[in-house]
């Protein structure tokens, strides 16, 4: 079991921190798509120059 850990960690460890890197970087994307659309969508209560 040792063994197989000494092998073994050397190739999942970078592999899961790109993971959760990418992962990540996807998940910020999209909140700050979501909250751009957010802020850019005109609103209903919006008050109008009329």
């Amino acid at each position: 079991m040792i063994l197989q850990w000494v092998f073994f960690l050397p190739i999942i460890l970078p592999l899961c921190i790109a993971f959760g890197a990418l992962q990540g970087a996807i998940q910020m994307v999209e909140r700050v798509m979501h909250q751009l659309l957010t802020d850019v969508a005109p609103s209903d209560n919006a008050t109008s120059l009329e």
